[in-house]
């Protein structure tokens, strides 16, 4: 056919040979796949380089920072962070207790609402209450009160945040008594029952 219009390749909609489909289908995926990136692998002929994407780290209302890999605590988990999720969920409550989320004097007027916002995601937050207790230990003095309007959204939470690093430290969460927490009963010593 001499018509002259350009004859163009068929290009099929499948993802190229190493494409990771756990990557999304982003640009981003597209062009790392095209270098060879695949899902777990450090980047690189040798796979020295960075084996998991940067994330931001959220610090203020309308501040964040950038965490990579490297730059988290490589420490072993506290005593009382590997009790198993079994132990965790005992005595469910739609209140939740965070601890070590920031340090004493580290209360600022964003974080009770901050707190509260992110909450959401796992269900109707009903009150949010931050509590210091004075000449508390570093992680034991800000406890952070969440009550959920159903004991799954506080479960949800739970799961999510006990173990997640915020501002460089790791999240104690657990359930609070609901009773306790309403007679705002909320700086005695912790049995989460």
């Amino acid at each position: 056919d001499q018509s002259g219009s350009p004859i163009m390749p068929n290009r099929s909609n499948s993802p190229p040979m190493g494409y990771s489909i756990g990557l999304g289908g982003s640009v981003a995926s597209k062009i790392m796949a095209k270098y060879g990136y695949k899902e777990g692998q450090g980047l690189g002929k040798l796979e020295q380089g960075m084996s998991t994407a940067l994330f931001v780290e959220k610090t203020s209302k309308r501040g964040g920072k950038i965490i990579h890999e490297k730059d988290l605590p490589k420490l072993e988990p506290p005593k009382e962070l590997s009790i198993s999720n079994t132990n965790l969920m005992k005595n469910p409550s739609k209140v939740i207790l965070l601890r070590n989320m920031v340090g004493p004097g580290e209360v600022d007027k964003d974080l009770e609402p901050e707190t509260a916002e992110e909450c959401t995601k796992y269900g109707k937050v009903i009150k949010c209450v931050i509590f210091e207790i004075p000449h508390g230990d570093d992680e034991e003095a800000v406890r952070i009160f969440v009550e959920f309007e159903r004991v799954d959204s506080a479960i949800k939470a739970i799961i999510d945040l006990n173990g997640r690093y915020f501002g460089g430290r790791i999240v104690k969460a657990c359930f609070y008594n609901l009773d306790k927490f309403r007679r705002l009963d909320l700086g005695g010593e912790m049995d989460s029952s």
